[in-house]
């Protein structure tokens, strides 16, 4: 037997599916990814608001929904307005700590943000670093991350130290053929025609876009074709 209360449940539901869609095109990216502390908590709480919200079935739904929406006002506004000033921006946010230096371990800074050395060591090894040697610089972000400099003697070797000639990428690798059809919208962005699409299938005997399920513009402007 179905509750009573079911069909009220469902279009409670609906309606915050559809609210909650559109906050999050609107709140962006930063705010989906947690880039900080403040994302992450009003992530968490417009989260369980809209749970709340579903479940309380007893408790006035707009008064909720008005709530939800003035919530999600106040974060845009302050998001806005750590724009313009940085000092805020710094307080909402936080800021980057130095937690070792010239490969000294900055205990204070570890301790101001409440890290632990186990805790440096595991970030460390997150990015394949197993020695606090390897180490020159060390900066605790305000997301948690951590970003780290190597010391000279441990960084990889890069062409430009080999004095290897690096040709300049013409395009960024693309997508322009998606499943037999044509991305469009990646084709405007490279400035490129569809003439010049077709042109390039027929270089590579090719007739019928159906016959491609992906196509994409290498950096240097040849065109890679994966057939059905």
């Amino acid at each position: 037997m179905i509750p009573t209360n079911t069909p009220d449940v469902l279009l409670r539901t609906f309606i915050l599916f559809i609210t909650l869609l559109v906050l999050t095109r609107i709140l962006g990216k930063k705010q989906m990814s947690h880039l900080t502390f403040f994302n992450y908590f009003t992530g968490i709480t417009i989260g369980s608001i809209a749970a709340n919200m579903i479940r309380e079935t007893e408790e006035p739904f707009w008064d909720d929904f008005i709530g939800l929406i003035f919530w999600c006002v106040l974060t845009l506004l302050v998001e806005y307005i750590g724009l313009k000033f940085s000092k805020l921006r710094q307080i909402i946010d936080g800021q980057p700590t130095i937690v070792i230096k010239r490969g000294v371990i900055l205990k204070a800074s570890l301790t101001s943000n409440r890290v632990n050395l186990d805790d440096l060591l595991m970030l460390l090894r997150k990015q394949n670093i197993f020695s606090i040697k390897e180490v020159e610089y060390a900066i605790l972000e305000p997301n948690g991350n951590l970003s780290v400099m190597k010391k000279p003697q441990n960084q990889q070797i890069t062409k430009s130290d080999m004095n290897i000639t690096i040709p300049t990428p013409k395009y960024l690798p693309s997508e322009i053929i998606s499943d037999g059809k044509i991305v469009k919208h990646n084709l405007i962005e490279l400035n490129l025609s569809e003439d010049w699409l077709y042109s390039q299938l027929k270089i590579q005997n090719i007739s019928n876009l159906a016959d491609i399920i992906y196509g994409e513009l290498q950096s240097d402007g040849t065109l890679f074709l994966q057939k059905k």
